[in-house]
């Protein structure tokens, strides 16, 4: 990943993380940039950001408080809702899925869809607005 590319997406999770930006213009830079898709580990506090040349960048994130002990599928679904409805920023987000058990989530921009999973591997997928199952 060259130079460029690392700042983007650098900005992009300062940004989040500082709740200046929105989901749909994290997908437009990052989609801009070229990035097939991206990790997000709540408990390592860190982002890794996929080329679709096999290369990536590891960026650190904030971490929220420490996930629950079990997954809560229909929790992330009520977080993923509040900030799609902009009730709430990425930070609260963040903390209110970890409440629900989340650890990390994966982000396909070609696949148009998140997939938010817990210590044991129970997941929620949520498809952009507009992609199809």
């Amino acid at each position: 990943m060259n130079e460029q590319l690392k700042r983007v997406v650098r900005e992009v999770t300062v940004a989040s993380d500082e709740d200046r930006i929105l989901f749909p213009d994290v997908v437009k830079a990052l989609t801009g940039a070229g990035v097939e898709r991206y990790h997000t580990d709540l408990v390592a506090a860190a982002k890794t950001y996929y080329m679709p040349d096999g290369s990536f960048e590891a960026v650190g994130c904030q971490r929220p408080p420490s996930p629950a002990a079990v997954f809560f599928a229909d929790g992330v679904e009520r977080a993923v809702r509040a900030i799609q409805r902009q009730e709430i920023g990425y930070p609260e987000f963040c903390s209110r899925i970890a409440a629900a058990g989340c650890v990390g989530y994966f982000v396909t921009l070609a696949g148009r869809r998140a997939v938010y999973y817990g210590r044991t591997c129970d997941q929620y997928v949520e498809w952009f607005p507009g992609a199809k199952p």
